[in-house]
């Protein structure tokens, strides 16, 4: 695909403003589903609230970068990018610099902020496949140049991933990379090979670590232990239940009274069922849906096969993470801790969910034709 030199659009503002709903959406959920927490440790209602303004405000930043840098630079970087962000996911590792919270090591902390690594590699890899996968042409369907090739990459970033262990962030990053690998025309049988691998794979780590085995167990029977194990899916699915069609009302939760763990983080969308009920917390799929057709427009009329395969890894980034953390709050697959993007607190999620907005907005505006 031949780029136009100097034809530019509007960038899509129909995505960017999609993205701002949610993000404000998110800031008001955050703090309706947060003040209980947030009174209990910080003595405010409004503590992380404020912490995810910051965030936005960082993010907001980072999105404007990313929309006024030609995203062609970000393919001459792409290695640079990814090395750095495989560094910071090593340092997690590292005493004095990596923080374990709740038997999991994923946070690097300086003085008394932290941030994921894991949020970085999302948008770095995505840079990096793309960049590789552009170059790679029409080898990418050969098994030793194409396939294996491909499958160490995964292997690097799944190995360094799954020890914090994070195997939810690692499946959004799989999916993503396996759909940008599908769109640059790999083979159907290697993509197959791949799948079967994984799945083979997925049961030797849930073998492996007796609490994945837990999971998945909950996940088949969620009364089986309602105060152990499947207490979180069983506060998570009352929370849900109790909304109704039309819900208790905005703020009016009891679940977020300390019952439903990490209420305003992984399990917001219980929070929001069962404040706003089922018919307006079912438009939040609707939402994301949406917003998927406008990204995949944008990656369809991209001026060039780098910028596609850019515009496809972030979109399915966003929906990916939205349906495991959305399926997993209504017990359709087995807990996992993912944020719902640009909803969720959490300032490491935010902040390059944004700066990947921004790189969306750079390609839009320089498609092939306007998007309306």
């Amino acid at each position: 695909m031949r780029v136009l030199p100097g034809r530019v659009q509007k960038p899509d503002y129909v995505f960017l403003i999609v993205v701002f709903l949610l993000t404000f959406f998110g800031l008001v959920m955050i703090a309706s589903s947060s003040m209980v927490v947030s009174l209990e440790k910080y003595h405010s209602s409004y503590a992380y609230v404020i912490r995810q303004i910051g965030s936005l405000a960082i993010g907001l930043f980072l999105m404007y970068i990313g929309a006024k840098i030609d995203y062609r630079i970000w393919k001459k970087n792409a290695a640079w990018l990814f090395i750095v962000a495989l560094i910071l996911l090593i340092l997690v590792y590292v005493p004095g610099i990596g923080i374990k919270i709740n038997g999991a090591r994923r946070w690097i902390g300086f003085g008394t902020h932290m941030f994921q690594p894991t949020e970085i590699i999302k948008v770095s890899f995505i840079i990096y496949l793309a960049a590789w996968l552009d170059k790679k042409g029409e080898s990418i369907k050969n098994l030793f140049t194409g396939f294996l090739p491909f499958a160490v990459l995964i292997a690097l970033v799944g190995f360094l991933i799954i020890k914090q262990p994070d195997l939810g962030t690692l499946s959004v990053i799989v999916i993503s990379s396996a759909v940008m690998y599908f769109v640059s025309g790999a083979s159907l049988s290697h993509i197959g090979l791949g799948a079967g691998s994984l799945v083979v794979l997925l049961g030797i780590l849930i073998k492996a670590a007796p609490y994945r085995m837990q999971r998945l167990l909950v996940f088949m029977n969620p009364t089986a232990d309602s105060q152990g194990a499947a207490y979180h899916i069983n506060q998570a699915l009352i929370a849900i239940g109790s909304g109704g069609i039309w819900g208790l009302g905005f703020g009016q939760s009891k679940q977020k009274y300390l019952y439903l763990p990490m209420a305003h983080t992984d399990s917001i969308f219980a929070i929001i069922a069962e404040e706003l009920g089922f018919i307006r917390s079912g438009l939040i799929l609707i939402v994301f849906i949406f917003l998927g057709v406008r990204g995949f427009r944008i990656a369809k009329n991209a001026p060039d096969n780098f910028g596609k395969l850019v515009a496809v890894g972030i979109t399915t980034w966003i929906l990916i993470q939205a349906f495991v953390n959305i399926a997993s709050m209504l017990n359709l697959m087995p807990m996992t801790g993912v944020p719902l993007p640009f909803i969720s607190y959490g300032g490491s999620s935010l902040m390059f969910l944004l700066a990947a907005v921004g790189i969306m907005m750079n390609i839009s505006k320089q498609s092939q034709k306007e998007l309306i």
